[in-house]
């Protein structure tokens, strides 16, 4: 008898001791993702975002867990993924680029949502103002509807007697309408002309590229557009093919058989992600954070691709890239 109070006893104090450990138990923070490309080109900037989270304390499977949605450069997916996860009613949303941005704030003026990447925000009507979002988006931003002009000027650099540029444009991200503008500007002051190829999907490369060797263009120019950076390798294997000397945004696409890079060190601004969402965890209102600018800028540039293509690098432009890839 006594044995069996004993144990009697001790099952009910184990049930008692346990209830409050179990109620201590908080279910882990939803972060949801929405990104314009694939789970492949996103892994090394998603990589960056949650070694970032987790230096701040939080542990994927533990206090925190991700649920994501690619639109693997197929933009008019945005919204109904972007849908999705507002379904779930994660605690906040961490999206990029502009389009994904876009999507996410046509989704709900509610859930927080954290640039990680994106053009002109201001431009577009995602916040009021970089020093004072209002509303429920922030994060960073980059200078993506300027940088097209600026790879246009390298690409000068190095080809001295240009005169005709191949360009993708992507007319489904709303991004391409100022782009062009800058690139047309850009153009007109070098008198240089332009052979603009609009792209709907892109199963349209191949027969970008086609036209523009027909077109006799001497270099392409690629600009930052989500779509041209999930298949950037194809753009670069076309290109090389074609004889077309190439400028992308992303390094990664240099580092992969593109001829040069130019662009904002997107890792950095990933990591940066992080601090907007471990700030609005903690109470912060996304309204209240002011956008922060990419200040990092790499050029890079393919001296296999380079050699390939029969170019010899200016010196200059050497001196000036961040990578040179042997």
């Amino acid at each position: 008898m006594r044995r069996r109070k004993f144990i009697s006893l001790f099952g009910s104090a184990a049930a008692i001791w346990s209830m409050p450990l179990h109620a201590q138990q908080v279910p882990p923070v939803v972060i949801g993702v929405l990104h314009a490309s694939s789970e492949q080109v996103s892994s090394r900037q998603l990589g960056a975002f949650k070694a970032a989270l987790q230096q701040l304390g939080y542990v994927e499977g533990s206090n925190i867990r991700f649920v994501y949605r690619f639109a693997d450069g197929f933009l008019v997916r945005l919204p109904e993924l972007a849908a999705e996860l507002v379904q779930l009613n994660p605690r906040l949303i961490v999206s990029a680029p502009l389009p994904a941005n876009l999507a996410a704030r046509n989704a709900t003026s509610t859930i927080p949502i954290v640039m990680a990447d994106g053009a002109d925000p201001v431009g577009f009507g995602l916040v009021q103002s970089l020093s004072h979002p209002g509303g429920n988006v922030t994060g960073l931003t980059n200078f993506a509807e300027d940088l097209a002009a600026k790879q246009l000027d390298i690409v000068r650099e190095l080809l001295p007697h240009l005169a005709r540029v191949a360009v993708l444009i992507n007319i489904t991200n709303p991004l391409h309408a100022p782009q062009w503008r800058q690139i047309q500007s850009a153009a007109t002051r070098a008198t240089i002309t332009l052979t603009p190829f609009e792209i709907r999907s892109p199963e349209q490369f191949q027969e970008a590229l086609t036209a523009f060797t027909q077109a006799q263009a001497e270099a392409l120019l690629v600009p930052p557009d989500i779509t041209f950076n999930t298949y950037g390798r194809r753009i670069a294997e076309l290109a090389t093919t074609a004889r077309l000397p190439a400028i992308f945004f992303r390094r990664e696409l240099a580092e992969d058989g593109g001829l040069m890079s130019y662009g904002p060190n997107l890792l950095e601004n990933y990591r940066r992600a992080a601090f907007f969402v471990d700030k609005i965890l903690k109470g912060a209102k996304p309204g209240d954070l002011p956008v922060e600018r990419s200040t990092k800028f790499e050029l890079v540039i393919n001296l296999k691709t380079a050699k390939a293509l029969g170019l010899e690098i200016p010196r200059p432009l050497l001196t000036r890239a961040e990578d040179v890839i042997e």
